[in-house]
């Protein structure tokens, strides 16, 4: 699949000094298909116009393209309803609408639950909202290899538990999380309290049935599943967030406006004010496209492949350490003895290979596992065997240069 597919992909055409991209980051972002370039441009040439309210053919046209993207949505993640998906600017704003919409609920004394491997997205809002409305933040701990262990659930969850907010798949530590394990006990222990899944990492690699999962909520981002960057979902049970209120205010998700009072649209509407980023949505649909003719079980049965390989390999190399279980989604996070993680980054890049290095808005991880920085290497449709040799070589540089 990988060699037949990477055609598609113009960057991976490109050379910088000589020698082609390396490109191992996608966790942070990935790469964009032709398919999606040509899509969004197609909205920009062919039919400019905002949605919803023009009554000529282009803004029709745009109206159209637009809502169908809703429809694919719903489909790819097998939600109920297409009404229960909205349309944000990424995942983090899909959480902090959740968040503060959920905010006049709170009262002193009540509980949230995260755990310790939250992307700061899934952590600073819950955090904060404490902070303004006196809720007790209650962290789950991850265990030696980087996983949960689903009865520490049983002291977590109480009566006056509102929320728990859980990745579905680690950015660091490429822990999957047994999320309908996880809300099946969470809604026997507390059938009131809500689960919020941050799905950004999971909704990409692998296929995600939110009706099975059983959770109330989950968010996810269009740019790391090959779509344009400024395009996130929300989703979210149809009767929570036809109760809940509008995170902000403007066009469009108003019905009537009068002296005295609003009164605005229903769900999805209700929560998508002002104009959206129209474009990415447009082409986040060429993305859903992309990712079903391939099929996610083939996108995940070739990261589970590439993961293997290169675990195989990243073991091999002197003073390099793994962080996170053995069965893992595509990302690998390690520390070397050799340099510090912003070093390795440095001296890969010279060869264009491209990795992250830092806390990756995983701070409170990084803190409980006792490192300042990881480097990371994360893999997509696109990434070979030839990658992954490509990143050892470069790592054996690494040791080299710090010998």
């Amino acid at each position: 699949m990988t060699h037949d597919i990477r055609k598609d992909f113009p960057q991976l055409q490109r050379r910088i000094n000589g020698k082609p991209i390396i490109y191992l980051d996608s966790t942070a972002t990935s790469l964009k298909p032709q398919p999606v370039i040509d899509k969004e441009n197609e909205y920009y040439t062919k039919y400019t116009a905002n949605i919803f309210r023009g009554i000529y053919t282009t803004s029709e046209e745009a109206t159209r393209e637009y809502e169908g993207v809703r429809v694919k949505v719903a489909r790819f993640i097998r939600a109920p309803k297409t009404e229960e998906i909205i349309f944000t600017r990424n995942a983090s704003e899909s959480i902090n609408l959740v968040a503060y919409s959920l905010m006049p609920t709170f009262a002193k004394g009540d509980e949230v639950v995260v755990s310790v491997m939250e992307h700061h997205s899934n952590f600073v809002p819950w955090q904060q909202l404490g902070e303004e409305k006196g809720v007790k933040l209650k962290i789950w701990q991850v265990g030696p290899t980087g996983e949960l262990n689903l009865n520490d659930l049983d002291k977590l969850i109480t009566r006056t538990t509102k929320v728990l907010a859980i990745t579905a798949v680690s950015n660091v530590l490429g822990t999957i999380v047994p999320i309908r394990e996880i809300v099946r006990k969470v809604k026997t222990l507390n059938p009131h309290c809500l689960v919020l899944v941050d799905a950004a990492q999971a909704v990409p690699h692998m296929r995600v049935d939110v009706t099975g999962w059983g959770a109330d909520f989950v968010a996810f981002s269009s740019h790391k599943m090959l779509g344009p960057t400024g395009v996130g979902v929300l989703w979210g049970r149809y009767a929570l967030l036809e109760a809940m209120k509008p995170f902000q205010y403007g066009g469009e998700m108003i019905r009537e406006v009068r002296i005295e009072k609003t009164i605005f649209k229903d769900p999805p509407h209700k929560f998508e004010a002002g104009t959206p980023h129209i474009a990415g949505v447009i082409g986040f649909g060429a993305a859903i496209d992309y990712l079903t003719k391939l099929g996610m079980q083939r996108v995940r049965k070739h990261e589970e492949e590439i993961v293997e390989y290169a675990m195989r390999e990243l073991e091999n190399i002197k003073g390099l350490t793994i962080y996170g279980p053995r069965k893992r989604a595509g990302v690998i996070a390690f520390t070397m003895k050799s340099a510090h993680a912003h070093d390795v980054a440095q001296i890969l890049n010279e060869d264009n290979i491209c990795v992250r290095s830092g806390n990756h808005c995983a701070m409170p991880l990084h803190v409980s596992m006792g490192i300042a920085a990881t480097a990371r290497a994360s893999f997509y449709i696109y990434t070979t065997h030839e990658d992954i040799d490509a990143l050892v070589q470069g790592l054996e540089k690494v040791n080299t240069t710090f010998r």
